[in-house]
C-alpha cells in the first residue's frame, strides 16, 4: 500500500516526487524531508584527514608557514589518461587545512621540464583555455552524495577556475564564488595556495562534517590528467577533461569542524550609467542617456538552501553573442550568457541534458525570459530558491518582466525537484508557467517527469515525458525520450527514440523543430594502439539519424554517418567524416537571400575532413574541408574556428572564418563569416576582451568591447562598447545602433 503525506494545505497524495511540486504550487511551502543515508565507502577506499591550523595562513604562493615544514603532504596521484591506473610522469605534494573561517589547499606541483615547456598561457576567470593549461585543482563533494561537487583550479599564472557539477554530468563553469589563490614558481616546479571561505560553499547541517575530495593534476605538454583516486579512462571525454565530473570515485574528506551554521546574507547593489543610440528604432535615439540602479541580494534560508532576489536586474555587462552560419530549416540555440540565470542553472537542466542531438526539446531554456524575438524586455524583480534537503534537489524560480512593445507584463515560474536514487541515479519533475502566451489569450504551462540512471561503470540509461497546456492547443502536446548509452573507452552504443508532438509547446523552453519522432543509432569502436608511437587512439563511428513526422510517421530526414579519427600523442586531432542525407520539403525554404528551394524530397552527400590542432600549442584551432551536394546543388565549405594565437601569456588573438559557398539551380550564394576576438589580461582578476564580427547572411559587421576588473573579491567594474552596421545602409560610417555602459557593483558580506 502507498503512504501518503500531508502537506500544509490539507492535502493527501502520494508519497512521491508529486508532494513537493504539489506543496511549493499549493501553498508556497515545502514539507520536512528526511536527511540522508550514510554515504557509502568510497570506491578508492582513500581516506584524508584535513588539518586544523591554530591560526590562518598567508595566501602568498610560497609555501613558507611552518606547517609546509611538519604536517606530512598528501601525495602518489595516479593516471587516468593516457596509461590509465600507472604512477603520474611528475610528482605533486598536496595539504588540506582549514581553520574558523576558511579552508586551504596548497599544493607543490614538481615539473622536470623546464619552465618554457611549461603550457601557462591564460590568465582570465573561466576562460576555456584554463582547461587546456598545466592546472591543479580539487574537486569538494561538500555534500557527500557523490554525484554533485564543486570545483576550484589554477595554473601556474594564478588565473581562477570554478565550476559547479551536478549529477556528474554537469559543469557550470559560470558559478564564481567567492575565493582567493595565489601561485609561484620554484626551481623544480610550481607552488598554489588556495584560499576557499566557508561561507561561499553549501553544506549539510552539523558542525563536524564529511565530505568527499579529489584532487587533479594536469600537465598538459604530455596530455596527461592524473587525480588522487583512480578514476577510469573511459570517463575522460574527447578531451581529457571530463573525468572530474566522476564524483562517485572521490576519497573522503575527515576531520573537519565546520563554522556555526549562520544564515549567511549577501547584497550586491549596482548602478549603471549608460548612452544609446539606435537609429532603427522609431523613432529614432540618438545619445540617449540612462542612469540607473539595482540590487542583487543572496540569503541563506538554512545551511544547505539559498534565496536569491534580484530588482531591477540589467544585463549591461554581458558580451555580445557570437554570430553562426545557419543553412538548415531550424533556429540556432544561443547560450545564456546573462549572470543572474547561470549560478545553479544544473538544478533546473531537463531534457536536453540528455542529449537528442540539439533536438530534444529545452522544457526551461532561461534566455525566454527578458528576452523577446531577440530585443531586451526590462526585468522589474524576481527571486530564485536551490539547494539541498536529504536526497532531494530543489529548485524554484518566478521573474516578472515589464511591459515592451508588443509584450505584457509577464511572470515567468519554474520548479524543479530531484531524487537521488541508488548510486549514482535520479529520477524528477519539472513545472514551468509564462503568465501570458505568445499563442492565445491565457498562460502556457509545461510539466514533466524525468530519470537519469548510471549503473555500473559506464551503462547510462535516460528518459523523459513531458506536457504542455496552451490556450486552444488540446492534442498532439506531449514529448517523451527514451535514451541507453554504453560510452566506454574503448565499444560505445548509444540508442535512442524520441519525439515531440505537433502542438507541445513550451513557452519557457526552446524547440528547434515540432511535429516529429527520432530514431537514432550510433555504434562505436576505438582502439588504442600499443606499436604506433605517436598515436594514442583510433575511433570508428557509424550511425543513423531517422526523423520521421509524428502524426503520420512519413520520412522527414534521415542521416547516415561513417566517420574515423585519429588522436595523436601531442593531443591533435584528423577526422574524415562521410554522411549521406535525405530531407523533405513540405513547404518552400528560404536557404538564402533571393534564393528558395521548392517542396519536394532531396538525396545528397558530403565528405569532410577535419583537423584539429591541440589546445596546448601557441597557435590552435580546428580546420575543415567539406565537399559534396546540397540538396539539388553543390556545396563547398572552408572553415577556421575554435582558433586562439597567443602572442604573450597575457595577449591572446582568437579568429574564426567560415566561407560557405552554394550552387543551385535556383542561384548561387557565398556565405561569409568573420569574427576576432582580442584579449589582454593584466591581472586574474582584471582583462579587456574586444570581439568584431561580420556575417554577410545579416550583412552586418557589429563590435563589443569588454572591461571587467575585480576590485574587489565579488566586487566588479565594467565598461563595455558596442556598436552595429548594417553593410546594406547607405553611409557605412554611421552605425546603426551604438551604446556605451559603465557599471560598478559592490559586494556585502554577513
Amino acid at each position: 500500500m502507498n503512504a501518503t503525506v500531508g502537506c500544509p494545505s490539507g492535502i493527501r497524495v502520494p508519497r512521491s516526487l508529486s508532494i513537493y511540486v504539489l506543496c511549493a504550487l499549493c501553498c508556497g511551502a515545502l514539507p520536512a524531508l528526511a536527511g540522508p543515508a550514510e554515504p557509502e565507502t568510497p570506491p578508492s577506499g582513500r581516506t584524508i584527514r584535513a588539518l586544523r591550523l591554530a591560526e590562518a595562513i598567508e595566501i602568498d604562493g610560497q609555501l613558507a608557514d611552518e606547517v609546509y615544514r611538519t604536517a606530512p603532504p598528501i601525495s602518489a596521484f595516479i593516471q587516468q589518461v593516457p596509461h590509465e591506473g600507472t604512477a603520474a610522469t611528475e610528482k605533486t605534494d598536496v595539504w588540506v587545512m582549514y581553520d574558523g573561517t576558511n579552508l586551504y589547499v596548497s599544493a607543490r606541483c614538481w615539473d622536470s621540464a623546464p619552465p618554457e615547456a611549461w603550457i601557462a598561457n591564460e590568465m582570465r576567470r573561466d576562460a576555456t583555455q584554463l582547461g587546456q593549461n598545466d592546472t591543479f585543482g580539487v574537486l569538494l563533494d561538500t555534500f557527500h552524495d557523490r554525484r554533485d561537487g564543486v570545483l576550484f583550479f589554477t595554473n601556474a599564472l594564478g588565473a581562477l577556475g570554478d565550476q559547479q557539477i551536478t549529477e556528474e554530468r554537469n559543469a557550470n563553469g559560470d558559478w564564481n564564488p567567492v575565493w582567493d589563490v595565489k601561485t609561484s614558481r620554484f626551481d623544480g616546479g610550481w607552488v598554489v595556495e588556495m584560499r576557499i571561505p566557508f561561507k561561499s560553499l553549501r553544506y549539510r547541517p552539523g558542525a563536524s562534517q564529511t565530505w568527499g575530495i579529489q584532487l587533479r593534476r594536469v600537465v598538459r605538454r604530455l596530455n596527461e590528467w592524473s587525480y588522487l583516486t583512480p578514476v577510469p579512462i573511459s570517463a575522460a571525454g574527447r578531451d581529457g577533461s571530463q573525468g572530474i565530473l566522476r564524483v562517485s570515485e572521490a576519497a573522503t574528506l575527515v576531520g573537519l569542524d565546520v563554522p556555526a551554521g549562520s544564515r549567511n546574507l549577501e547584497i550586491k547593489p549596482y548602478a549603471l550609467s549608460a548612452l544609446t543610440t539606435d537609429h532603427a528604432a522609431a523613432p529614432s535615439i540618438n545619445n540617449d542617456p540612462n542612469l540607473s540602479g539595482g540590487v542583487d541580494l543572496k540569503y541563506g534560508v538554512t545551511q544547505n538552501l539559498t534565496a536569491d532576489f534580484t530588482y531591477h536586474t540589467d544585463f549591461a555587462q554581458v558580451e555580445a553573442d557570437e554570430q553562426q552560419v545557419n543553412l538548415t530549416r531550424f533556429s540556432l540555440v544561443l547560450p545564456e550568457k546573462r549572470e543572474f540565470f547561470l549560478e545553479g542553472r544544473g538544478t533546473f537542466e531537463f531534457g536536453r541534458s540528455s542529449g537528442g542531438g540539439g533536438l530534444a526539446p529545452n522544457v526551461f531554456f532561461s534566455r525566454r525570459i527578458g528576452l523577446e524575438d531577440g530585443s531586451a524586455v526590462p526585468i522589474v524583480a524576481g527571486g530564485r530558491v536551490t539547494g539541498k534537503l536529504g536526497r532531494y534537489s530543489i529548485g524554484a524560480l518566478n521573474i516578472q518582466t515589464d511591459d515592451a512593445v508588443g509584450v505584457p507584463s509577464t511572470a515567468f515560474s519554474v520548479v524543479r525537484v530531484k531524487r537521488d536514487v541508488l548510486r549514482r541515479s535520479a529520477v524528477g519533475a519539472i513545472f514551468t508557467r509564462r503568465s501570458h502566451a505568445t499563442l492565445g489569450a491565457g498562460s502556457n504551462e509545461a510539466y514533466g517527469l524525468d530519470a537519469k540512471f548510471a549503473f555500473r561503470e559506464n551503462v547510462h540509461l535516460d528518459g523523459f515525458v513531458a506536457k504542455t497546456e496552451t490556450p486552444g492547443l488540446s492534442t498532439h502536446t506531449t514529448s517523451y525520450q527514451t535514451l541507453f548509452d554504453y560510452p566506454a573507452d574503448k565499444y560505445g552504443l548509444r540508442l535512442e527514440q524520441l519525439e515531440v508532438g505537433r502542438n507541445f509547446n513550451p513557452e519557457v523552453g526552446f524547440l528547434r523543430r515540432t511535429n516529429f519522432r527520432r530514431s537514432f543509432f550510433e555504434g562505436r569502436y576505438s582502439p588504442r594502439p600499443r606499436d604506433l608511437g605517436h598515436v594514442r587512439q583510433f575511433t570508428f563511428e557509424g550511425g543513423m539519424d531517422y526523423i520521421a513526422t509524428a502524426d503520420s510517421g512519413r520520412l522527414e530526414s534521415r542521416q547516415q554517418l561513417f566517420s574515423f579519427e585519429s588522436e595523436f600523442e601531442n593531443s591533435d586531432r584528423l577526422e574524415f567524416d562521410v554522411l549521406d542525407l535525405h530531407e523533405r520539403l513540405d513547404e518552400p525554404f528560404v536557404v538564402a537571400r533571393d534564393v528558395t528551394l521548392s517542396p519536394g524530397s532531396y538525396d545528397f552527400r558530403h565528405t569532410e575532413l577535419v583537423y584539429n590542432f591541440g589546445r596546448q600549442r601557441k597557435a590552435s584551432g580546428s580546420a575543415l574541408w567539406r565537399q559534396g551536394t546540397f540538396y539539388n546543388g553543390d556545396i563547398t565549405v572552408l572553415e577556421f574556428t575554435s582558433a586562439r594565437v597567443e602572442v604573450t601569456p597575457r595577449l591572446s588573438v582568437e579568429p574564426t572564418v567560415s566561407f560557405n559557398h552554394v550552387s543551385l539551380p535556383e542561384g548561387t550564394f557565398t556565405s561569409k563569416l568573420a569574427r576576432t576576438r582580442v584579449s589582454y589580461t593584466f591581472t586574474p582578476r582584471m582583462f579587456v576582451s574586444g570581439l568584431v564580427q561580420y556575417n554577410s547572411s545579416n550583412d552586418r559587421v557589429s563590435a563589443n568591447v569588454r572591461l571587467r576588473w575585480e576590485y574587489h573579491p565579488g566586487s566588479e567594474l565594467f565598461i563595455v562598447y558596442s556598436e552595429d552596421r548594417d553593410t546594406r545602409l547607405v553611409g557605412f560610417a554611421q552605425p546603426r545602433n551604438r551604446g556605451i555602459a559603465i557599471k560598478l557593483n559592490r559586494l556585502f558580506r554577513y
